[in-house]
Order: structure tokens, then C-alpha cells, then sequence
């Protein structure tokens, strides 16, 4: 929502584009716990990578709180985004988003493997094993 002083998350980014996302997940944050409050299930989903998923997860005030990571493989995210209209990456090449996520981001909650999984059946697999894994 920041158009005039934007600064683009990337690789090494600066203090002043970290200060804008860290804003960014507060009022996400502030926004689920205000729908949740208001009596509806909540859903948020967006690449939050390294410390940070633990910093969303402690700012989302209510629980029960499930967080789900999708870790399909480098070759099946450069098949997917191949075949979309719109392009999700930006500044960031897949292999260093999947370096962060996988070398850096904290193991809290579920993580899948969708590399071979249709939408339906990532949703399936989420289903039966959410209950279990994914709540922190």
C-alpha cells in the first residue's frame, strides 16, 4: 500500500524495505485478529521467510494458530510459474527464495512438499494432517 518511499523487498535489502514488510505483517497480524475476534476463521497466506515467519507468528495475537509451509521443489515452482500469466518473483530468483526458506526460515508448523501434488490434493493433504502438525 506504499507508493510514494516504497522500498522492494530483495535479497540483503535494506533497513528502511524491512521496516516497510515488518509494518506490513503487523497490520496483517492486527487485521486477522480483528476478523477472528469478530467470530470468522481466518486464513493468511503469503512467502514470509528466515526469522520472520516467527515474528508473524508472535504478532498474530489469538489461537488456536496453524501455520502451513508449502515447499514444493525448484523445478516444479519454475514449471508452475511458467504456466501463470502473472509473475510472482520479482527481484528474487527461485533458487534464493528456496535457499532462504529451506536454509533459514525457523521449522515451526507443517511443512509439505506439494512438488507432485495437484491444488486439490495439497488441499487434501493439508486436511488430514493440519490438525496434527501445523498448529503452534
Amino acid at each position: 500500500m506504499i507508493v510514494s518511499g516504497r522500498e522492494e523487498v530483495f535479497p540483503n535489502a535494506g533497513e528502511e524495505a524491512l521496516r516497510q514488510l515488518r509494518l506490513q505483517y503487523r497490520l496483517t497480524a492486527a487485521t486477522a485478529d480483528a476478523y477472528f475476534e469478530a467470530g470468522f476463521n481466518v486464513v493468511l497466506q503469503d512467502v514470509i521467510l528466515g526469522p520472520m515467519l516467527q515474528e508473524m507468528a508472535e504478532l498474530i495475537r489469538n489461537r488456536p494458530l496453524y501455520v502451513i509451509v508449502l515447499t514444493p521443489n525448484q523445478e516444479e515452482i519454475a514449471k508452475r510459474e511458467a504456466s501463470r500469466p502473472k509473475k510472482g518473483y520479482g527481484l528474487w530468483s527461485i533458487g534464493e527464495l528456496d535457499r532462504q526458506l529451506r536454509d533459514e526460515t525457523p521449522k515451526m508448523g507443517m511443512w509439505l512438499d506439494s512438488s507432485s501434488l495437484s491444488p486439490e490434493e495439497t488441499a487434501e493433504e493439508i486436511w488430514q494432517r493440519v490438525w496434527t502438525e501445523a498448529r503452534i
